[in-house]
């Protein structure tokens, strides 16, 4: 999933406000952090997530296997934050970042 230019500025801004809903660890990928990624993509669509590596190679080649495994696009990146986006099939109004900041 590619993003314009206005898409990043407009998720960037939808984004500026929510907290990191996963922390990836010393452990890496784990199944049980891919299964968490899998949920919060699916509720809520625009996530942060948290790399807690100090090795700026470590923590793009995290980024970089979350979003391929997951199929979601990475929106920003800065410093151990990334934000990334995965459109639900069907999305929960209530709980989607997306739709809530319409």
């Amino acid at each position: 999933m590619s993003l314009s230019p206005e898409q990043r500025r407009q998720y960037r801004a939808i984004a500026h406000n929510l907290k990191p809903v996963i922390i990836v660890g010393d452990k890496g990928l784990t199944e049980g952090l891919q299964e968490e990624l899998e949920r919060a993509l699916n509720d809520h669509e625009l996530i942060k997530v948290k790399i807690a590596s100090q090795d700026r190679e470590a923590r793009q080649e995290v980024i970089q296997a979350l979003c391929e495994t997951s199929g979601a696009a990475l929106v920003q990146n800065i410093g151990k934050i990334a934000v990334i986006l995965r459109r639900a099939k069907q999305p929960n109004a209530k709980l989607s970042n997306l739709l809530r900041n319409q």
